[in-house]
């Protein structure tokens, strides 16, 4: 009995197969959310500015409870030190100078002469515990049985440097009143030029150097002040003796009133 051979043919059936595509579903990624960095810099877009975990403000009353508070510009007080350091109490009466303060006074340098006070429109000299404190935190040995001495001594100094510069102030007419003090600096590490050459000639150095600016109608004129050892008078050898060279700076101006004064126009 004959067979019959079937049709030849592929034997996968392809009406049946879908058309080829990739295996993966991209429908799904399509809408898919954006790639992105995995950290949140949102928590860090408004970050606090970068601050010192030390609180300095409180540093020095945590170790010196007691310590004044100090002018960073010119490191003194802002409170006057009347506070008695010893067993003697020395005085805190404190003499109105002559010496009139600038309305817009600034502030000292590292000096304590004369001192600033609210209460009057001339500055105001320290009081004997004033000064010892000054000199003891300026790392000094003072003897407050010399204060008695010295704080007299020390303002009549400070007059006669006032008296000195207004007789240079003569020499500018003054519609304001007269000059005032302005501002005044203790120098005594800067020995001024003029003093350096008298010493090259066998004069003493100045033991002190100030430079006092006052306001004259509104403007600066800075003075310079060295401060030297007086002659001793036979008559009272125990007296201290000073001489002052006080003159204006040696700007253009002030180079002109040297000139005037020197040849006396």
């Amino acid at each position: 009995m004959a067979v019959e051979p079937a049709s030849s043919g592929c034997p996968v059936d392809h009406a049946k197969l879908e058309p080829a595509k990739c295996p993966v579903d991209h429908t799904t990624s399509a809408k898919s959310e954006p790639a992105k960095c995995p950290i949140d810099h949102t928590a860090n877009a408004k970050p606090e500015a970068a601050t010192c975990p030390v609180d300095h403000t409180s540093s020095l009353k945590a170790f010196l409870p007691n310590a004044p508070s100090v002018n960073p510009s010119n490191n003194m007080p802002l409170v006057p030190e009347q506070t008695p350091t010893d067993t003697s109490h020395l005085s805190t009466h404190r003499t109105i100078s002559s010496i009139p303060r600038a309305a817009r006074y600034e502030s000292a340098g590292p000096s304590e002469c004369p001192a600033l006070d609210s209460q009057t429109d001339n500055w105001v000299y320290p009081s004997e515990q004033m000064f010892y404190n000054a000199m003891k935190r300026k790392n000094w040995s003072p003897h407050e049985s010399d204060m008695k001495t010295v704080v007299p001594i020390h303002n009549v100094v400070n007059e006669m440097c006032w008296a000195r510069i207004l007789e240079w102030e003569q020499m500018h007419e003054n519609k304001c009143g007269g000059p005032r003090l302005l501002r005044f600096e203790g120098k005594i590490k800067n020995v001024t030029p003029k003093a350096r050459l008298r010493s090259f000639v066998g004069y003493q150095l100045p033991f002190d150097r100030h430079d006092w600016t006052v306001d004259r109608c509104g403007k600066p004129v800075r003075y310079v002040i060295d401060f030297y050892q007086g002659k001793t008078d036979p008559k009272n050898p125990n007296a201290p003796s000073f001489f002052l060279d006080v003159r204006p700076a040696l700007t253009v101006e002030g180079a002109w009133d040297r000139t005037r004064r020197f040849f006396g126009f």
